[in-house]
């Protein structure tokens, strides 16, 4: 099933995108519910915390009393992590439960309001963070909360900020203008995103890419996106460490290319690619693209170099992963090229020039690595010279 991380700062319009995102068929798991569900009258989690904070933090009906519990643990960082260390893995075994029970075919979101700060982002498929300037938010809360504003200025602060939240969001929606244009917003979202992800992910199929554009361009956030398929690819095959990179052109700042995120994990042999982490790997909405697949060496004439490679289910983030033994050729040989661009303003200018001129003439072999064979081939003997030059080491 595909599971939705949603967060967003308080006052932003969180519930608002949950609760339509439920009418239009999402299952939704409230952490908050879960949170209060755990530590109800009669629940071990509530015994648990009786037993090590005492009877005080209960009000007169025996249930948790917050604000008091909150006032033992807010400036004590040792009560806090007892408390956490009660809290935690019984919200994590209740989310689990709730999850499990969801239809095959489910998209699950999951309302984290701290999904930022606990850091639980690699966790899911796709995050979608609901953002809202702050002082929309403080009229919200002091208007429909009834709080005053220095408690809403201390609860915002007290959260982690907007460039944080979007340097994990995958989606943001913004939630500035009516609730008309909120649930727009979310519809597009479902139609045009979400629901074709979780048909890909459950066919275990790579996306469809979008049609291209004229022109290619410039992204600055290449790398923050590399940085999160990178977080869910690590996570997915966690306990195993394997090297991950960024490659390709996304990889070299200031290049124009098409919206791709090339990725190459180091397996320790290409049968390691195969069985298990393929599966782990599709699990995360990676899965594995028909075919063989190999890339052509460096001189040209040594045969093939081979590889596995795997695609995004999500229609939203193009990415091609590259699965190469460690040590191999054609992994060394990506970091090179990589690294020599990097460096060398000139020979990144030339490609750029080298590639227009191809999509110019043929459009259709824009992409193709035989039709830039004899440029590569040169510009591979001159990384290697400025390897030896350099020291450079993968």
């Amino acid at each position: 099933m595909l599971r939705v991380g949603l967060t967003g700062g308080i006052g932003s319009g969180k519930s608002a995108v949950a609760a339509r995102l439920v009418e239009l068929g999402a299952v939704l798991v409230d952490a908050d519910q879960v949170a209060r569900e755990v530590v109800a009258p009669g629940t071990e989690g509530l015994a648990e915390i009786v037993a090590t904070f005492s009877s005080a933090v209960l009000d007169a009906d025996g249930a948790l009393d917050r604000a008091a519990l909150g006032a033992l643990v807010f400036s004590d960082e040792a009560a806090r992590r007892r408390l956490e260390a009660i809290t935690h893995p019984r919200v994590r075994a209740r989310t689990a439960e709730l999850v499990a029970a969801a239809a095959p075919d489910a998209i699950v979101v999951n309302d984290v309001p701290l999904l930022v700060e606990v850091g639980l982002a690699p966790t899911y498929h796709l995050v979608v963070v609901v953002q809202t300037a702050v002082p929309t938010r403080l009229e919200r809360l002091t208007r429909d909360r009834g709080m005053d504003r220095a408690e809403a200025e201390r609860r915002i602060a007290a959260q982690a900020d907007d460039a944080r939240r979007r340097a994990v969001a995958d989606v943001v929606v913004t939630n500035d203008g009516s609730l008309a244009a909120l649930h727009a917003a979310v519809d597009a979202l479902w139609r045009g995103r979400l629901q074709p992800y979780e048909h890909n992910l459950r066919q275990r199929r790579v996306a469809s890419p979008a049609a291209r554009g004229d022109a290619a361009e410039v992204d600055a956030s290449w790398p923050e996106q590399y940085a999160r398929v990178a977080a869910r690819i690590r996570h997915a095959l966690a306990p195993a460490d394997l090297r991950i990179d960024h490659i390709g052109a996304t990889a070299v700042p200031g290049l124009a290319t098409d919206d791709v995120i090339d990725v190459q994990l180091a397996v320790p042999s290409l049968a390691d690619a195969d069985g298990p982490l393929a599966e782990r790997l599709a699990g995360a909405g990676f899965p594995r693209v028909p075919g063989h697949w190999w890339d052509d060496p460096r001189p040209a004439g040594r045969g093939r170099w081979e590889k596995r490679l795997h695609g995004s289910a999500d229609p939203g983030r193009p990415v091609r992963l590259h699965v190469r033994a460690v040590d191999s050729p054609g992994w060394r040989y990506a970091l090179l090229m990589r690294d020599h661009l990097r460096a060398d303003p000139d020979r990144r200018a030339t490609y750029l020039l080298l590639k227009r001129d191809l999509v110019d003439s043929a459009p259709h072999v824009g992409d193709s690595g035989t039709a830039r064979d004899p440029w590569f081939d040169e510009e591979y003997l001159r990384a290697e010279q400025w390897a030896a030059q350099t020291g450079w080491r993968p």
